[in-house]
C-alpha cells in the first residue's frame, strides 16, 4: 500500500501538518516510521478520511444530473470577443477553465464575483501519477 509523508498527506488534505500528527495521535490516522525516521501514513486510510471529510457546497443550481463531476464555485475571469468567451471559476482550490460562446456568457450573466457550477461530463478523463523509475 502507498505510504504518504505527513507533510505530503497535509497538503493533499488542505490542512495543516499539525493537523494530520492529532490524527495520528488521536487514532483517525495510523502511521509508521522509515528506517530514515521520516513518519508516513497509510495511502487507502488516507483516501478514506478525504472522502468522509470532504465537505462539498450546496449546488445551487436545482439540478438532477448524470454528471457526476460538479464542481461549485466562483467566477474570477470572464474574456470575451464578439463569438467566444473564456470563463475562469475558481472551485475551492481547483481553476476551472471552460471555452464558450459569449451568447453563453450572457444569458448566464456570468461574471466575475457569481456564483456558478462547472460540471464535467466525458468519456476523456486522464490521470496521471509521479514517475516511478529507480
Amino acid at each position: 500500500m502507498a505510504q504518504i509523508r505527513i507533510k505530503d498527506a497535509a497538503h493533499y488534505l488542505g490542512v495543516s501538518n499539525d493537523t494530520v500528527r492529532r490524527w495520528v495521535d488521536d487514532g483517525t490516522l495510523t502511521s509508521e516510521k522509515s528506517g530514515s525516521g521520516i513518519t508516513t501514513v497509510d495511502g487507502l486510510e488516507l483516501a478514506h478520511l478525504a472522502r468522509e471529510r470532504a465537505v462539498l457546497p450546496d449546488d445551487p443550481s436545482g439540478m438532477d444530473s448524470s454528471a457526476r463531476n460538479r464542481f461549485v464555485g466562483l467566477v474570477t475571469r470572464v474574456v470575451t470577443d464578439t463569438v467566444m468567451a473564456q470563463v475562469e471559476l475558481q472551485c475551492g482550490p481547483h481553476r476551472v477553465v471552460s471555452l464558450m460562446s459569449a451568447e453563453a456568457v450572457r444569458d448566464l450573466a456570468l461574471e466575475p464575483g457569481s456564483v456558478a457550477v462547472a460540471v464535467v461530463k466525458s468519456t476523456t478523463v486522464i490521470v496521471e501519477t509521479p514517475s516511478r523509475k529507480a
